[in-house]
């Protein structure tokens, strides 16, 4: 019989026995599961609603036969050519962005340190549009570009602001800073660019599934492939670093490394998500939290934050799309859903003394 079980009661207190304990553990466990479940489900939901829905609404089933391989006339080339390409990207860049800032904002032990505030995805957007209007690149070599001007950028926030006492609200400030100069690189390369470059690049500015196609789909999805179970492999590891560097150390972490590996694997996520679709604003930032508010304590938040990513650009895609009398860009409606919330966040955190 456990300690917990033996001790004796105080008068007016309960006992909590390790009975107690393992069945809060296994209901947590159980609530996680179906939640996550349920996520999953709505993914596939409005993964099938985006092929039917349009200024054509096609049945299911023809939707289903074009998927199979079939020839249907109208709706091969509308679902198979335009609409599915847009609603896959749409879920790769939604878990891209989704794991990367809760990678971020786990491993820094702060909310804010998020990709799209610290300045990583606008080192990506103002790489990928020196290519474009610069160096006339061709899609995949904008996405190298868009990696290696994130992760450049990262590493140097990262090394402004390590070693120090209270380093993660370093980097927060260090990387507003340096996000706000990197945008104004890129809209001095946009003003001196030609209208037709202009237009191509434009879309990094706002974040846009517009004319989406299997070209930029196929490198996310190998960065996906690739780094997305590297941080599910390092998910304990993660989960570690929250402790502190000497309580994860104790517990066997090479902190050192595992923050390196996170940091490039996440940054690598984020880079390929923003040269597929544009800085879509806020969804690398927004997953996390939503994720931990809908799933609960315990367990690694890497899934749950990678659905919920890819829920928020789903949703803001139909809604640009369909629901607001106008078409928008995607990143313009989860900018509008954002926005607020950080405000929200800084002005909660300032009233609790809580350090950013």
């Amino acid at each position: 019989m456990s300690a917990l079980e033996t001790r004796p009661a105080r008068a007016g207190t309960a006992v909590v026995t390790a009975e107690d304990v393992a069945r809060g553990r296994r209901r947590r466990s159980q609530r996680r599961r179906a939640v996550v479940a349920v996520m999953a489900v709505l993914v596939v939901v409005l993964l099938a609603t985006s092929l039917v829905v349009g200024q054509t609404t096609y049945p299911p089933g023809e939707v289903l036969r074009v998927l199979l391989g079939e020839e249907v006339p109208g709706a091969s080339f509308t679902v198979g050519t335009l609409r599915l390409p847009r609603a896959v990207l749409a879920v790769l860049t939604g878990v891209a962005f989704g794991l990367g800032g809760v990678t971020f904002q786990t491993m820094l032990r702060n909310p804010l340190a998020s990709p799209d505030v610290i300045g990583i995805t606008s080192a990506a957007s103002a790489a990928a549009t020196f290519g474009i209007v610069t160096l006339s690149l061709g899609a995949s070599q904008v996405s190298t570009f868009a990696i290696a001007g994130g992760l450049s950028v990262a590493l140097l926030i990262y090394a402004l602001s390590a070693g120090r006492s209270s380093a993660t609200t370093r980097l927060v400030l260090v990387g507003i800073g340096v996000a706000a100069m990197l945008d104004s690189v890129t809209t001095y390369l946009l003003s001196e660019a030609a209208v037709w470059d202009q237009q191509a690049a434009s879309r990094w500015l706002t974040g846009s599934l517009n004319g989406a196609t299997w070209e930029q789909v196929r490198p996310l999805l190998v960065a996906l492939a690739l780094l997305g179970p590297l941080l599910l492999l390092l998910s304990r590891d993660l989960a570690a670093t929250q402790l502190g560097d000497d309580t994860a150390s104790a517990l066997g972490v090479r902190v050192g490394r595992t923050r390196l590996l996170l940091l490039v694997a996440a940054v690598g996520l984020v880079a390929f998500a923003t040269a597929a679709a544009g800085p879509i604003a806020f969804v690398a930032f927004l997953s996390g939290p939503i994720a931990a508010r809908v799933v609960g304590p315990g367990g690694s938040p890497l899934v749950p934050a990678a659905l919920v990513g890819a829920l928020l650009v789903l949703v803001a895609d139909l809604a640009g799309q369909h629901a607001l009398g106008t078409r928008l860009p995607v990143g313009v409606v989860t900018g509008v859903l954002g926005a607020p919330y950080l405000v929200y966040l800084v002005v909660r955190t300032h009233r609790t003394g809580g350090s950013l």
